[in-house]
C-alpha cells in the first residue's frame, strides 16, 4: 500500500511539473520510509559523495565546456566547408556531407542535440537550395546526429561510467568503431537513395582548393586526434584530455578569430547549467541505488527475467527493448540513471562485458531521438530548419531502419566494440 501511495505522489508530481532529479530523490527517501528503512539514510549523504567524488568524471564539464567554446568559435564552418570539398562532387554529395560534418562533429561537442541544431542551420538550406526535399534534408540531418554521442569525447559515456564504475576511458575507445560503422551505414543508405531519387552531385573543386579548405580545418579536426591518441596510448586520463581539449578548444577560437570575453563567459554559464543539472541527477539515483542494493533489486531482476527466459540473448534483445522505447520519451541522461543501476548489473551477472553493454545502450538511446512519436532530434531539426515533423519522421525510416540493423549486429558482435580496447590493454 505504501509503495502504490508513493507511485501516485511521483506521479503526480511529475504531471506538476516538478524537476525529475528531486522526483527521484524524495520517491527514494519515501520508499526508504516504506520499506522501514530509514535508519539507513544517516548513510545517504556519504553514498552521494562517493557516486560523484570520482576522478573520471571532472572530465565531463571540461568537455562540456570544450564543445560549448567550439560550438561558438567558428568551428562550423571549417568542418562544414572541408566536408563539402571532399564529398559534395558525389552523387547525392550534400548527404554525404551532412554524415561527414556529424563525424567531425562528434568529436568536438559529443551531443547529438548540438549537432542536429548547428546541421540544421547550415545544411539543410543547403540541401534545400540544391534540389534535395526539405524533408530528406531534414531526416538525414535527424539521423546523423547519433553518430555524436557514440564516437568519442562522449558526455553520455562519461555519464554511463560514474553509473557502473566502468573505464571511461576504455568506454571512449570501445566507441570508435562503432560509430564508423554506424557513418558508413549511413553514407550506404545515402548513396542508395541518391541513386534511386536521383539526387545532384555537386561541384568538383581543384585540389587546390580542397587542400586548403583542409589546412584551414585543422585546428578543429586534429583536437579530437590528439585526446584520443592521448588516450589509447595511455599518455593522458580521460580528465586531462578533457582539460587538454579545453585549451585547444580556446585556441582554435583564436585562430578563426572569433574568441572573446563574452564567448568564454557564455560557455562557462551554460556548461555550470548543465553540469549542475547532471550532478544533481547522480547525487538522486546515488539515493535510489542505495534502496536497489539493500532491497537487492538488481538480483531480484535478474531472477525474474531468467524465471520468464529471458536468458543470454534474449535479455539482450529485452535490454534493446527497454532503451530504444526510453530514448523515445525521456531525455538520455534520465533514462540512464533510472535505467542503468537496475537493468545492466543482471547483464553482467549473465556474462555480458560492462563496456559493451555501454556501447550498446548509448546506440540505443541515440536511435531512439530519431523515433517518433518523440524523437528528441527530430523536433530539434523540425523546429531549427521550419520542416514539418511527421514529414522528417517519415523520410528518415530508411535510415532508422538501417541503423536498427547496424544496432543488432553491435549487439551479438561485440568484438566490434572491444576490439580497440583490448588492442589498447584496456581489457584482457
Amino acid at each position: 500500500m505504501a509503495a502504490i501511495s508513493i507511485l501516485i505522489f511521483s506521479v503526480c508530481l511529475l504531471m506538476g511539473g516538478a524537476v525529475l532529479a528531486h522526483l527521484i530523490g524524495a520517491a527514494s527517501i519515501l520508499s526508504f520510509v516504506a520499506a522501514d528503512r530509514a535508519r539507513f539514510l544517516a548513510a545517504a549523504p556519504q553514498r552521494i559523495i562517493a557516486n560523484i567524488d570520482l576522478f573520471s568524471i571532472m572530465s565531463m564539464p571540461l568537455f562540456i565546456l570544450a564543445g560549448e567554446i567550439m560550438n561558438r568559435a567558428g568551428v562550423t564552418k571549417a568542418l562544414v566547408d572541408l566536408s563539402m570539398g571532399l564529398m559534395a562532387r558525389l552523387k547525392g554529395g550534400l548527404g554525404h556531407v551532412n554524415i561527414l560534418t556529424s563525424v567531425f562533429f562528434a568529436g568536438i561537442s559529443g551531443s547529438a542535440m548540438a549537432d542536429a541544431a548547428s546541421v540544421s542551420n547550415t545544411l539543410v538550406p543547403a540541401m534545400r537550395k540544391a534540389g534535395y526535399s526539405a524533408n530528406y534534408a531534414g531526416a538525414i540531418t535527424a539521423a546523423s546526429s547519433v553518430i555524436g554521442p557514440i564516437i568519442p569525447p562522449s558526455i553520455i559515456m562519461i555519464f554511463y561510467g560514474a553509473l557502473m564504475n566502468t573505464s571511461v576511458a576504455a568506454l571512449f575507445v570501445a566507441g570508435i568503431l562503432p560509430g564508423l560503422f554506424m557513418a558508413v551505414a549511413l553514407f550506404a543508405t545515402n548513396a542508395f537513395l541518391a541513386h534511386r531519387y536521383d539526387h545532384p552531385a555537386g561541384e568538383r573543386l581543384p585540389a587546390r582548393e580542397v587542400f586548403r579548405r583542409f589546412v584551414h580545418a585543422l585546428p578543429a579536426t586534429v583536437i579530437p586526434v590528439i585526446i584520443l591518441s592521448g588516450i589509447v596510448f595511455g599518455i593522458m586520463t580521460p580528465t586531462e584530455a578533457a582539460g587538454l581539449a579545453v585549451c585547444c578548444s580556446i585556441i582554435a577560437g583564436m585562430i578563426y578569430g572569433n574568441m572573446n570575453l563574452r564567448l568564454l563567459v557564455e560557455s562557462f554559464e551554460r556548461t555550470a547549467i548543465l553540469s549542475g543539472s547532471i550532478f544533481i541527477l547522480l547525487s538522486a539515483v546515488a539515493i535510489f541505488g542505495y534502496l536497489a542494493g539493500l532491497e537487492k533489486l538488481p538480483t531480484l531482476l535478474a531472477e525474474m527475467v531468467i524465471g520468464f527466459g529471458f536468458e543470454g540473448w534474449k535479455y539482450l534483445l529485452l535490454l534493446n527493448a527497454v532503451f530504444l522505447v526510453a530514448g523515445m520519451f525521456l531525455e538520455v541522461p534520465i533514462a540512464l540513471a533510472l535505467l542503468v543501476p537496475l537493468f545492466v548489473p543482471a547483464g553482467i551477472a549473465m556474462g555480458a562485458d560492462p563496456i559493451h553493454l555501454g556501447v550498446v545502450l548509448v546506440v540505443n538511446l541515440m536511435l531512439g531521438i530519431v523515433t517518433p512519436p518523440f524523437g528528441a532530434a527530430l523536433l530539434v531539426v523540425s523546429t531549427v530548419s521550419g520542416v514539418p515533423y511527421w514529414g522528417i519522421a517519415k523520410a528518415a525510416a530508411p535510415f532508422l531502419l538501417m541503423q536498427v540493423v547496424v544496432l543488432l549486429v553491435l549487439t551479438f558482435v561485440p568484438e566490434i566494440s572491444l576490439f580497440l580496447p583490448r588492442l589498447a590493454g584496456f581489457i584482457n
